[in-house]
């Protein structure tokens, strides 16, 4: 396969993925700002701001249901296809969060419609990211699975980047009229990223591995049922990985940013440049690591991003309580790309071509709910019962390292499996 096809369809996963995240983790930002008020405004300020965390992770209690049945039809139809529809749908739930009426005007059924939307939008996200890092790895070389796979997870940094510098923008352009309607400028601009996005993955041919497996063996009836039945274990250690990484990005992500404004009286301004900086940051740090595993092995890279978890979970307190967020969540976003940077041909590597989709979808969408989907409310939780007090949530951040690192070490080197494909569920 020629290099130009592979990096052409690296950018289309990137860019594919960078969209999805945007609209997902926008949603994030717009929750730690503004929607506690929005939509939720007869409650505590305390209990409002815990009840738009908890909508943004009802996002996440979808995504696996979503892994799965995408998944299936990934296996059985093709990658290629799903991540069209995945990307089109995730796009339209983000721009009618933009037109909707907040609680002054349609008063509870606005918050019902937006969790229904935000789940809606779980959906699809959780077929998402398999489907992109399969397409990646799955057209690369041998020996470069890890560096190309990586461009996929750009997506994560880029649509964090895009997401906070349109929230900047918007707070700019609205200046005190943001929680009117300045706030929505950022969810209706995902129309047009979309339309970048479908343009571009259009134009990419479906994953030469799933065409010959297929060709070869038949797509399996329900791949899903294979995968538990020969790879549950897989699975379920796989979803570890995922869980503790996911617990630390979405408290770095969202929570720090309710954190430092409502709890420290940080600038919204201050917050969203640390964001930024650390989202650029760990862009270039997904390449650095993803590149190193493809010549050390997924294993010891990803090890060292797991104790970084643990390791960093404190200091990260302890800059932002100094009013140091830019260092922070710089030094946050970077590190944690050691485990986040070659996970895409790790999960890969866990399941054979034909169960694939299936395999990591509801791997790594499980680490998700369980990880991210539950950690910025859990970490305003144990903010309150700690009096304020960021300690518990770093303690919590480094039981998530843990759960990683066990899990990590129970799962043992992967990249020796890159060169049979089919190996697993055949």
């Amino acid at each position: 396969m020629g290099s130009d096809t592979v990096r052409r369809v690296a950018f289309a996963s990137s860019v594919g993925n960078a969209v999805e995240l945007y609209d997902f983790l926008l949603y994030g930002t717009a929750s730690a700002l503004v929607f506690d008020k929005l939509f939720f405004p007869s409650f505590d300020p305390r209990v409002g701001t815990l009840l738009a965390l908890a909508t943004f992770g009802a996002g996440f209690l979808a995504r696996p249901l979503g892994g799965v049945v995408i998944g299936h039809f990934g296996d059985r139809v093709g990658r290629r296809a799903m991540l069209v529809l995945t990307l089109g749908a995730t796009g339209l739930c983000t721009a009618l969060i933009g037109l909707l009426p907040t609680y002054d005007t349609l008063g509870v059924a606005a918050p019902l419609l937006l969790v229904l939307l935000r789940v809606v939008q779980g959906f699809f996200l959780g077929g998402e990211q398999g489907g992109a890092t399969l397409m990646t790895v799955e057209h690369a070389p041998p020996g470069r699975t890890g560096w190309y796979g990586s461009w996929t997870f750009l997506g994560s940094p880029l649509g964090l980047l895009l997401a906070n510098a349109m929230m900047g923008l918007s707070t700019a352009i609205s200046g005190d009229a943001f929680p009117d309607w300045g706030w929505r400028l950022p969810f209706l601009f995902s129309l047009v990223l979309v339309g970048v996005g479908l343009y571009v993955r259009l134009s990419v041919q479906e994953s030469p591995v799933f065409r010959e497996v297929t060709r070869e063996r038949g797509a399996l009836r329900l791949p899903i049922v294979e995968v538990l039945r020969t790879a549950w274990r897989r699975v379920l250690l796989g979803a570890g990985v995922n869980l503790g990484f996911t617990m630390f990005v979405f408290v770095i992500a969202t929570f720090a940013v309710s954190y430092g404004t409502k709890q420290l009286g940080l600038p919204r301004s201050e917050l969203l440049t640390a964001g930024l900086v650390g989202s650029a940051a760990q862009a270039v740090a997904i390449l650095v690591f993803a590149r190193l595993s493809d010549r050390v092995g997924r294993l010891p890279v990803m090890l060292a991003g797991a104790v970084f978890l643990a390791v960093w979970a404190f200091p990260l307190f302890w800059l932002l309580d100094a009013g140091r967020p830019v260092v922070a969540l710089t030094v946050a976003f970077a590190g944690s790309a050691a485990l986040f940077g070659p996970m895409p041909a790790y999960y890969a590597e866990l399941f054979g071509a034909r169960v694939r989709y299936s395999g990591v979808s509801a791997s790594y969408q499980l680490g998700a709910v369980l990880g991210g989907g539950l950690s910025p409310f859990l970490a305003q939780w144990l903010l309150g019962l700690a009096h304020g007090g960021s300690w518990s949530v770093s303690a919590y951040l480094v039981g998530g390292a843990v759960i990683s690192t066990v899990c990590l070490l129970a799962i043992g080197e992967t990249l020796r499996r890159e060169q049979a494909p089919a190996s697993a569920g055949q």
